[in-house]
């Protein structure tokens, strides 16, 4: 069973920025990550997120592969495997091209201050964005687009010693994520590419919910479809068919923050 804490205690402003933000937590963090590996934890997670709207200013790019690298570097001093997460935010109008543009500096930033920080690349897990146009762009981009576009950042910024690539759905609807992540897996790459949706695997499934017990058994068969869904997509093995409308739906929310 996988047991992994978020280490990060959320963000707040980023002072000197373009009203953006960086995740705090540093301070205490190998205290904290010495306690949750006695308690049973193997995996560690920290989340930091940049916006192209806002910029992105050097600074907070500085911030967001700082902070990731100090905390890989803590975690793995606490036997802990980190799962690195920065995550190109959805908001704006931009198109894929320069959603591109950004993630290579924040992706070059990332991995330079793992370097940096003596951060074993065998050991972590990076859990990043895809590379899709923003939410309210008018120019979409079909899943073989954004996976040429994703494949082609992972190759020309991350190190094959990397095992794993788990990526987040970040608002995407069920479908775009699922047809997203399995348009990835149609041809060799040297990593597992998977993912660790949050909202791309509950949506639906709370919506059948809706919080009554005479609903659970038909929330959990749609959590399982979900799941078969994706599990599918990283084999590339995935074809759309019998998709809900629901599925459909997009969960993009502006200024989306947790």
């Amino acid at each position: 069973m996988l047991v992994w804490f978020r280490f990060g205690l959320g963000l707040v402003p980023l002072v000197g920025s373009n009203d953006e933000s960086w995740c705090q937590g540093l301070d205490g963090l190998a205290s904290r990550t010495a306690a949750y590996y006695q308690q049973g934890a193997r995996f560690a997670k920290w989340r930091t997120v940049v916006s192209i709207p806002n910029g992105p200013s050097a600074l907070a790019v500085q911030e967001a592969g700082w902070g990731l690298a100090r905390y890989a570097a803590i975690s793995q001093d606490s036997g802990l495997v980190p799962i690195v997460e920065p995550e190109i935010l959805l908001d704006g109008e931009h198109n894929i091209d320069r959603t591109y543009e950004v993630a290579e500096k924040v992706w070059s930033e990332v991995f330079f201050y793992l370097t940096q920080n003596n951060v074993m690349f065998e050991g972590i897990l990076l859990k990043p964005s895809m590379v899709t146009p923003g939410a309210e762009s008018k120019d979409r981009a079909t899943p073989e687009k954004v996976a040429s576009y994703t494949l082609k950042l992972l190759r020309n910024r991350i190190p094959p010693a990397v095992p794993g690539i788990m990526f987040l759905s970040g608002g995407q609807s069920e479908l775009e994520a699922t047809l997203n992540l399995n348009a990835m897996n149609q041809g060799p790459n040297p990593w597992h590419v998977s993912f660790s949706y949050a909202r791309a695997l509950q949506n639906t499934c709370l919506k059948t919910w809706g919080g009554r017990e005479e609903n659970v058994k038909a929330a959990q068969e749609t959590l399982l479809t979900r799941a078969k869904a994706n599990s599918l997509a990283q084999l590339g093995k995935y074809t759309g068919e019998g998709e809900s409308e629901d599925a459909k739906e997009g969960m993009f929310v502006k200024g989306y923050t947790y």
